[in-house]
Order: C-alpha cells, then structure tokens, then sequence
C-alpha cells in the first residue's frame, strides 16, 4: 500500500474505506435507517454513518445508503462532504452508547443551514430529513447539513419529483404533503427548516403524543408548534420568527418562502441552544466534518 495522504481536502471521493485508519470518538445520534459516530480518519475528524442491519425494511435502508451520493460530488461549506461509502467492512467492532448534545450559537448556525439549502436546491438535491441531529458543528464553527438517506435528485428542468414515502424520514419535521403520499419539492425542506428552527429557538420538542394522532393532526388539522403565547415570541424580534415560521411551515407548498429567502429574516443574537440527538439505532457512509 503507499503512503497515505494525511490531507482529507485532497482525497477525492472513494468506494474503500481504509478501516485501518479510522478511529471510534464516540456515538453523535441516530435515527431511522442508521447510526452515525464520531471518529478520527487519516488524522482529522469525521463523522461515519453505519446503515441499520437488523431494520424491518432492509429494502428501504439499503435505498437510503444509496441516496446518501446524491451529494457526493458537491462542495459546499455548509454541506457536508462525503469522503467515502462501502458496503465491504470489517467485523463490527463498536458499542453504541448514550446520545449527547451540541451546544450551538443557534441563530447564526440557522443562517448556515439556509445558505446549505440554497446551494443543495441550486445543484438539484431535496435532503428531505432536515432536523438537528442532521447538523454537524465544525471546528471553525460552521454547521453543516448531514446524512442524505432520504435525499432525491430532481430531474434538470423539474422542480417536484415523485412520491418518497419509501425513504423514511422524521414525522415531526416532514412536510404535509410528503406526509400525504404527495411529490416532494425544495419546499419540502423549508418546512423542516421551519420546525427545526422553532425547536433550536424554543429548546422543546415539536410535537408530543401518539405518531399516527400527530401526523393526522398536521395533515388534517395544520398542526403546528406553539408560537401564540410562547414567550420566545414575545416582543419585536419574537415576532419577526413567529412571521419568518408561519410562512415557512405554512400548509400549502406554493405559499412557503424558497431556499434564497431564509436567510433575510434572521437576525443574529448571541443566545445558545442545544441542539438534542432526539432519535433512537451494513453499510457505512464516511463524511468530512471539521
């Protein structure tokens, strides 16, 4: 084997992981179809995601390990890159333990979640699972958008595309229409932006009770987070979020701002927030994180 190059900006995407070189840090959250750890490879930081095994649809986790290169050749400084992706491991090796959170500077972070989106969207990619466990912190403070396992391509020229009902997701932050079994849109993913942000802003989970009651609720119903009497929303700045949230998770497609508006409305504070690894989990999928 030659000699290794240390700086991972210059390797180019692979189908090989050098398992030799990768080091376990420790578990960052999980979800549907997988798992993603910490870890240390060629001597930086990484995230790696490892595809669940043992799901019940073993179908639709192996779509969503696939989906995960619908970004593979992008490069962006709020998207995160994939290094490398393989289906060929080694004997596993790693525990799971317990889930942590990430303590973020939130409003400024939200803006590099928008200008994430808008570079996705302008390339043609729906991510489809925006939420806080899918943003990485880096170290020169950057978030970057993360795990593209329910992620799709659109076609040049289209701006919808079929039904991704088969790829997962997180009910408490997916649009109505997905939820509905409709064709899914970059608008799609400014409402996840809008339910994330509402979560980052007022540290609390979205939605409480049963799956099917609160799908049913925000499908038939609009449910939405509490904003009306919520005292994050209180005041001249409160308001600007409550009006920048109620367009963004607004019940029809057509009526929600793009990806190019986010970021206008967002003004900067220095208020914190952690952001919680909500979601309990072979083939992995390594990104480059700091």
């Amino acid at each position: 084997m030659g000699r290794v190059c240390t700086d991972l900006m210059r390797v180019p995407w692979s189908s090989v992981i050098l398992w030799t070189e990768l080091q376990l840090a420790g578990p960052l959250g999980s979800g549907g179809f997988g798992s993603v750890f910490r870890a240390e490879y060629l001597g930086q930081s990484v995230a790696l995601k490892r595809v669940n095994k043992s799901t019940k649809n073993r179908a639709a986790s192996r779509r969503s390990f696939w989906a995960e290169l619908n970004a593979a050749h992008l490069r962006h400084r709020n998207i995160v890159r994939v290094l490398a992706a393989s289906t060929c491991v080694p004997a596993d090796p790693w525990h799971e333990g317990s889930l942590g959170g990430v303590l973020m500077e939130l409003l400024r972070y939200a803006t590099d979640v928008t200008h994430g989106l808008r570079f996705l969207h302008a390339h043609g990619v729906l991510h489809l699972d925006i939420k806080p466990a899918n943003l990485l912190l880096s170290r020169d403070q950057a978030v970057k958008i993360a795990d593209f396992g329910c992620s799709l391509k659109l076609e040049p020229g289209c701006e919808a595309t079929g039904s991704p009902l088969h790829l997962g997701g997180t009910f408490t932050h997916r649009a109505p229409e997905l939820l509905r079994g409709e064709s899914a849109s970059a608008k799609a993913d400014v409402f996840s932006f809008a339910i994330t942000l509402w979560q980052l802003l007022t540290r609390e989970q979205p939605y409480v009770g049963d799956r099917q009651h609160v799908i049913y609720a925000v499908v038939a119903h609009e449910l939405r987070p509490q904003i009306q009497g919520h005292e994050t929303f209180s005041g001249a700045r409160g308001s600007v979020y409550s009006a920048l949230l109620s367009r963004c998770w607004s019940a029809r497609p057509e009526d929600r701002p793009s990806s190019e508006e986010l970021f206008t409305p967002l003004i900067l504070t220095d208020c914190s927030v952690t952001f919680s690894q909500m979601f309990n989990t072979q083939e992995y999928t390594l990104y480059r994180w700091f």
